[in-house]
């Protein structure tokens, strides 16, 4: 009987030990995710996605009606200025050209040789007329001939004066440089421009992106037949939200990755913040000049884009999990102090992906929740159960 009673009375002291050891957990209070808070590198970045656009998008038409007689250029041919696209036929415009070169080759062959000799005519007519005039003048003065046969001679060396003064314009309108020769050279590189307008160039180097045009089409004046990607630094057209607008800054790294190539990552560079909103999707438009292109890069190519806003070689960093009103105007935490969970307000400064820099209400060593909503009393006792920082990709 005594045996047994010792052993009751041991059962008994361990069972009151097992009590007293929960009772003493609870009173410590329940084990919580806890961040230990550091001081460490952080950047600050403005996530997207964009699309790769040229830095000029050219369209090409024809400037006059005509059938497409020969495409020259198809998809993703690179060309240089000046380049033929395409041709139209053009068998009237090439007559008009051919009738208007005639017309200037018998004005040079032709027409200024004849002039030139009745200019010479018309001279040894007039010398005539007025060698006339003087004989008829002297016999008249010995009254040899009548007055009326004076008048005559008179008569007609001013009709021959006359004749010679416009032998004499017409040769000189006719000479090198003159308004008839400048007039026949008009008109026919005014046809020559015509005919031209048949043969469809390059304007810019480029890519060919598109064609609308194969032979046998007609085609109209402002009918798009190409579409061509200028050649320039290719940019990354990103559409951000407007919130963003207050840590953009012309300059600012971006790091990009096309959606097809993801293990090939480029480097690009704010380019371009456009002075208006959308209305409809309160988005901000920004360009991303990429000035080593790779080779991979398509128009229209989808790109994820991480652009730096900001950097920090050390910074006491809290997990953006931790902090309630991260977005509001008092930010904060629930912080660990000697058992007891304590709401404490921060002033942030740069914010990361899943970090976020805090200038005031932290110091490196401290304890935050992970939770930062917990069901929780100021005061309440709480255990740490420490959780790893997270870690963001750069």
């Amino acid at each position: 009987m005594q045996r047994r009673s010792l052993w009751i009375a041991g059962g008994a002291t361990l069972l009151v030990l097992a009590l007293g050891g929960i009772g003493a957990q609870k009173m410590a209070g329940p084990r919580l995710d806890a961040y230990q808070v550091v001081a460490q590198p952080l950047v600050q970045t403005v996530v997207a996605t964009g699309r790769v656009t040229a830095p000029a998008r050219v369209q090409v038409g024809s400037p006059i009606t005509g059938v497409v007689l020969q495409r020259h250029v198809r998809e993703g041919d690179r060309v240089r200025p000046g380049e033929v696209l395409a041709v139209l036929r053009a068998d009237d415009l090439q007559a008009q050209v051919r009738q208007a070169r005639a017309a200037l080759t018998e004005l040079q062959q032709s027409t200024r040789p004849q002039a030139q000799r009745a200019v010479q005519q018309t001279q040894q007519q007039w010398q005539q007329a007025r060698r006339e005039l003087e004989r008829r003048r002297l016999l008249a003065s010995q009254q040899a001939i009548s007055h009326e046969a004076l008048e005559q001679a008179i008569e007609a060396e001013t009709l021959a004066r006359l004749a010679a003064e416009q032998a004499q314009l017409q040769a000189r309108a006719l000479q090198p440089g003159q308004s008839q020769e400048a007039s026949a050279q008009a008109r026919l590189a005014s046809a020559q421009a015509q005919l031209d307008k048949a043969t469809i160039r390059a304007e810019v180097a480029g890519t060919v992106l598109t064609r609308h045009a194969e032979p046998g089409d007609l085609v109209q004046p402002g009918q798009v037949l190409f579409e061509m990607a200028g050649d320039g630094t290719t940019e990354v057209l990103v559409a951000l939200d407007e919130k963003n607008l207050e840590v953009l800054a012309l300059g600012q790294s971006a790091r990009c990755i096309a959606d097809a190539y993801p293990r090939q990552p480029f480097a690009a560079e704010l380019d371009f913040i456009a002075p208006s909103i959308d209305p409809q999707r309160g988005t901000v438009e920004v360009r991303l000049a990429v000035a080593a292109a790779p080779d991979f890069l398509r128009q229209d190519m989808t790109v994820s884009v991480n652009i730096q806003t900001g950097a920090q070689a050390s910074a006491i960093v809290v997990p953006n999990d931790a902090l309630a009103n991260l977005d509001g105007e008092r930010p904060h935490v629930w912080v660990v102090e000697q058992g007891r969970v304590v709401r404490r307000e921060l002033q942030l400064g740069l914010r990361g992906l899943v970090q976020t820099q805090v200038t005031a209400g932290l110091q490196a060593g401290d304890w935050v929740l992970a939770d930062a909503q917990p069901p929780l009393e100021p005061g309440q006792r709480v255990r740490v159960l420490e959780r790893p920082l997270p870690w963001a990709a750069p």
